[in-house]
């Protein structure tokens, strides 16, 4: 029998970061839209955590509107399908604000590409003050540089703000021994250390992310928001999905 949850991670955070998909928010059966109740859901259950004092900074992709690196395996030049594929993610983090405001969550979008008129560059310690304020902070433009996913947004901006933990947003309930998609007798982990995940070729971030993670001991949370709720579970900590961090299950439980 596994040991739980609240053993190995805190039950409630002070500061995380909320990886999502430019996906999750695609209107259902859309290509390149968002979703207005989607992105709603989203903001309610973030509002919520948020009334329980966590500080909640999120990194939003861009690929429901577009994918650089598919547009680069395409015939574009990869650096200019890089930085298309950062402005989507602005369109996504405003989308994100509108609707937190909307639902009384004080938020801020800090991009890594300066755009004066829409949101504030980012600024490591403005970015920290506001989460001390109870502002929810939205990340945008990646990391300002091609080549970077938005994988590697959160990793860097979480260990830049000395998060806790980077809750990745996914379609699957954690992390599998192989594709559940394909295979039934796939096995999900409850926990994983980051060098079982590279001993088993398991892909949980890409590495340059996962890297990042390992190396500032960033536990990352891969959880399944299919159900919105699943989002204000993991904020708060509760056992959901499954957690890679840096020691063994038996090291954090001493």
């Amino acid at each position: 029998m596994p040991k739980s949850f609240a053993v190995y991670m805190p039950r409630k955070f002070k500061r995380v970061v909320l990886k999502l998909s430019g996906e999750v928010l695609r209107e259902p059966g859309s290509h390149d839209n968002i979703s207005p109740e989607i992105v709603e859901a989203i903001a309610i259950q973030i509002k919520l955590a948020q009334e329980q004092s966590v500080e909640i900074a999120l990194v939003v992709g861009g690929g429901n509107f577009w994918r650089g690196a598919a547009a680069a395996g395409r015939g574009m030049e990869r650096a200019t399908a890089d930085y298309m594929g950062m402005l989507a993610t602005v369109m996504n983090s405003l989308a994100l604000q509108s609707m937190l405001e909307a639902h009384g969550a004080p938020t801020r979008v800090q991009t890594a590409i300066e755009m004066k008129n829409v949101a504030e560059p980012f600024i490591r310690r403005k970015a920290m003050r506001h989460l001390e304020l109870g502002r929810v902070v939205i990340f945008g433009a990646g990391t300002g540089n091609p080549f970077f996913s938005t994988d590697t947004t959160a990793a860097l901006r979480a260990s830049e703000i000395g998060a806790d933990a980077i809750l990745k947003a996914t379609k699957v309930d954690g992390v599998y021994d192989k594709d559940p998609m394909k295979f039934d007798d796939a096995q999900r982990f409850e926990h994983l250390t980051f060098t079982d995940a590279l001993t088993m070729g398991l892909k949980v971030m890409d590495a340059t992310a996962f890297s990042l993670c390992r190396d500032n001991n960033k536990p990352i949370i891969v959880f399944d928001m299919t159900d919105p709720e699943n989002i204000g579970r993991a904020l708060l900590g509760e056992d959901i999905g499954t957690i890679v961090s840096a020691k063994p299950l038996d090291a954090d439980a001493a």
